[in-house]
């Protein structure tokens, strides 16, 4: 079948390696894809927000399904656009309808929705600036650190923690009054601190029945350590070695169980991915908050993990029937390692030629921001590649993808050396 996959990421290159792997996937188009999507699909220039763009190319090239990398296309409304045009309402698209990405657009509408289905999750409360004193005398309720949360997308970056109150004030005026996150920001959510060790659950749902597929850890601070600033994700390790059968059933009863059938009980269209951001706080799991695709670099140690065929999945979604379908995963550990641009998540150059490509063995290069500029390999965003590598446990797996890393070279390129470290 002829599928088109939409997005440019890291996420979106291990999505395509898994969809390729399929014998009913015989054309795969990815808008706008980057260099390694390049090598293995057909880019095509197209915006995964244009929804009539995606339409024509749709319509010309009979493109049978449609799969959705991002968040930004499905808080829009992609799924909707499709469903309630007569020429499109035909394709499946996976990934929720524009409520249910109100999981990952809304912080606010999230976090009602776990209260409302009983689902552990952190206290809260809500403001705007019309409300932001009543914001700061809230955070003097709380003992710190203090989490503020820009209630829209803020591509991975809206969320604050910080030690001081009266700092927290600060960027609370800073977030809501002078709309630091843009609108994303408008409306702020302030959220009790939970200490614990974080974990990302990975569920695929047709809306009624789900598959559990591996979790994962990743690590969000720029230097080892976990020090310095947040970005989109530095590395990742699947399974999680602390993750036993006695925390995956809590994870499952309590809150996957729990997610899908608040979903139907809602009324909320949901065909897709649910990553649940996890943090264990004494051995029990608690929310933090909910993403309507998968996670990146996740999806990279994820997704080369299933076995089973990722096109008979995505068409299981599409006719409510996974519960006909077994879902296999690799037993080994995966580890992902990123490649950044130097300065990054600040201001970074582009443009930087990548050698050392052909040079990889045993690994699986992954491409996140990259481009093709006469016919070379060129970096083109933050994060720019992903190294993925198995192992019997996370540390073989580790141990190959930087031994892969020292054959790469790019101007100013940088990574942590510390992943999988506080799993030892």
């Amino acid at each position: 079948m002829t599928i088109l996959l939409l997005g440019s990421g890291g996420r979106e290159h291990a999505l395509a390696f898994k969809l390729l792997q399929s014998p009913k996937c015989n054309t795969l188009f990815v808008a706008p894809g980057n260099a390694g999507t390049a090598a293995i699909a057909s880019n095509i220039q197209i915006n995964p927000t244009d929804f009539q763009a995606i339409k024509d190319f749709v319509i010309q090239q009979k493109v049978e399904m449609v799969v959705v990398g991002p968040e930004d296309p499905l808080v829009l409304g992609i799924y909707d656009f499709f469903k309630h045009d007569s020429e499109l309402s035909h394709i499946p698209v996976i990934g929720p309808s524009k409520i249910g990405a109100q999981l990952e657009g809304s912080k606010e509408f999230a976090k009602e929705f776990l209260i409302k289905h009983k689902i552990p999750t952190a206290a809260y409360d809500s403001f705007t600036a019309e409300t932001v004193e009543k914001g700061c005398a809230f955070l003097e309720t709380l003992q710190p650190p203090y989490v503020l949360k820009a209630d829209g997308l803020a591509a991975g970056k809206g969320v604050l923690i910080l030690q001081d109150l009266d700092e927290a004030k600060e960027e609370l005026r800073n977030m809501l009054v002078h709309a630091k996150f843009g609108n994303a920001s408008a409306k702020v959510v302030i959220e009790e601190f939970l200490d614990g060790i974080e974990l990302s659950c990975f569920v695929l749902t047709d809306g009624k029945n789900y598959k559990v597929l591996p979790n994962a850890k990743d690590y969000k601070r720029i230097g080892d350590g976990d020090t310095g600033l947040n970005t989109g994700g530095m590395g990742a390790v699947s399974p999680v070695p602390f993750a036993d059968n006695i925390l995956l059933e809590k994870i499952e009863t309590r809150i996957v169980k729990p997610t899908v059938e608040g979903l139907q009980k809602d009324g909320i269209e949901y065909k897709g991915f649910v990553f649940i951001g996890l943090i264990i706080v004494k051995g029990e799991p608690m929310v933090i908050e909910y993403n309507v695709r998968m996670g990146d670099p996740e999806t990279e140690v994820v997704m080369p993990r299933i076995q089973t065929d990722l096109v008979e999945l995505f068409q299981a979604v599409a006719h409510q029937e996974l519960d006909k379908i077994d879902l296999e995963v690799d037993p080994r550990s995966a580890t992902t390692v990123m490649l950044v641009s130097g300065g990054y998540p600040e201001d970074y150059g582009k443009g930087f030629e990548i050698s050392g490509l052909e040079n990889i063995e045993g690994s699986l290069l992954f491409h996140a921001g990259t481009k093709l500029e006469n016919g070379k390999v060129v970096t083109n965003g933050g994060r720019v590649l992903a190294m993925t590598s198995f192992g019997d446990d996370f540390r073989q797996a580790i141990k190959k993808s930087y031994q892969n890393i020292d054959r790469l070279h790019f101007d100013k390129m940088y990574f942590r050396k510390d992943i999988g470290r506080d799993l030892l």
